[in-house]
């Protein structure tokens, strides 16, 4: 991590508490404008999708249908759901956009999510042993977790993470590599496993049979459109959290070393820890502006569609205490994530190797 003093890092705090006070007090009816606008254009394409559906026996309609039906997904969990549930809406003091009653349309419930992702990751970001999201216990990601030979089948798991994304993150309170270690009992975890049996039991009920049976005739093609659905948006959810996350220059922390840590130091760790993607307007919408996974890891609270403004600031004091800010396109981004992936998959002798094979070949 980027070493500051304790005067620097309290600087750090003024200049980004400074950005965080200037949104909050600019707050109003252009926010919800826009958060109204976004629920409205999900609502339309998940109507349209769902409409389209049963005319699928045309292929050219089945492909409209399923992205249509993909996108609305998407955006509801990025752009609607993630956000809200993050508290961005609440000074609004609508009914529909509250945070702590917020239920969005993927198996995990809202208060398992909050509690892993709103407390737990954003707590603990990337320290070793405390963010469980960092690999989500299925991948190893930095020298911190000792190698074993079932690494090296790390791709397998990264592909059926990103596959069934939703059911993924749906478990992830059950905290399974516990129950395996002895720490916890399955029983410590009932309480979960009924709420998530429930919410999971919903969301399969809807979309895998009700819908199917709705329009019988044709409910196989109904059901390969919104497996389909599904299967877009979890892949394009762990694809922009990756890219958040793990790309090459993601920093990870020990325990030990935000023992005790000031608020300065925590923005530290949020601005060496996460990573941006640049594009365009609708990439951006479409990750729920997660693009600017530095600014939400700094402002988790604040309304996501003000980021890009936000960015040039937190850009400029990056920049004033020496500090990397780590962006680049989708696609180097992307590509640095694969790379870690396989670079931890191998053994530490096998890589230390290769390392030093290819610091060979640029000298």
């Amino acid at each position: 991590m980027k070493k500051l003093n304790e005067d620097q890092l309290n600087e750090l705090q003024k200049d980004l508490d400074a950005i965080r006070d200037e949104v909050i007090a600019d707050l109003g009816e252009r926010d919800a404008k826009y958060i109204r606008k976004i629920i409205r254009l999900h609502r339309t394409l998940e109507v349209g999708g769902r409409v389209m559906m049963p005319f699928g026996f045309i292929p050219p309609v089945f492909v409209a249908a399923t992205a249509t039906l993909g996108i609305a997904k998407i955006i509801e969990n990025m752009e609607i759901g993630h956000n809200v549930m993050h508290g961005q809406y609440d000074w609004m003091n609508d009914p529909a956009l509250n945070s702590q009653t917020y239920e969005w349309d993927t198996v995990c419930t809202s208060d398992s999510w909050r509690r892993t992702h709103n407390y737990e990751h954003h707590t603990y970001t990337n320290i070793i042993g405390k963010d469980r999201d960092y690999g989500y216990a299925v991948l190893r990601l930095s020298d911190d977790v000792k190698w074993h030979p079932g690494h090296l089948l790390q791709f397998i798991n990264y592909i059926l993470l990103t596959v069934l994304f939703q059911w993924g993150v749906g478990v992830h309170e059950l905290e399974s590599e516990k129950i395996r270690r002895g720490e916890l009992r399955w029983r410590d975890k009932l309480p979960f496993l009924k709420d998530f049996a429930r919410k999971g039991g919903r969301q399969g009920f809807k979309d895998y049979v009700f819908f199917p049976l709705l329009t019988l005739p044709v409910a196989p093609i109904v059901l390969a459109g919104n497996v389909g659905a599904n299967l877009i948006r979890n892949i394009w959810a762990s694809t922009v959290i990756f890219c958040g996350h793990f790309t090459q220059d993601a920093e990870t922390f020990t325990e030990e070393e935000c023992e005790g840590e000031s608020k300065g130091h925590w923005y530290l760790r949020q601005l060496t820890g996460s990573s941006n993607f640049t594009g365009g307007k609708w990439l951006h919408v479409l990750s729920g502006h997660l693009s600017y996974q530095i600014e939400h890891h700094v402002f988790p609270d604040l309304p996501a569609h003000r980021y890009p403004d936000i960015s040039e600031k937190v850009q400029a004091v990056c920049e004033k205490y020496d500090i990397p800010y780590n962006t680049g396109s989708f696609a180097k981004q992307y590509g640095t994530v694969l790379k870690r992936i396989g670079k931890f998959s191998l053994p530490d002798v096998v890589r230390t190797r290769l390392e030093g094979k290819r610091e060979l070949q640029a000298i």
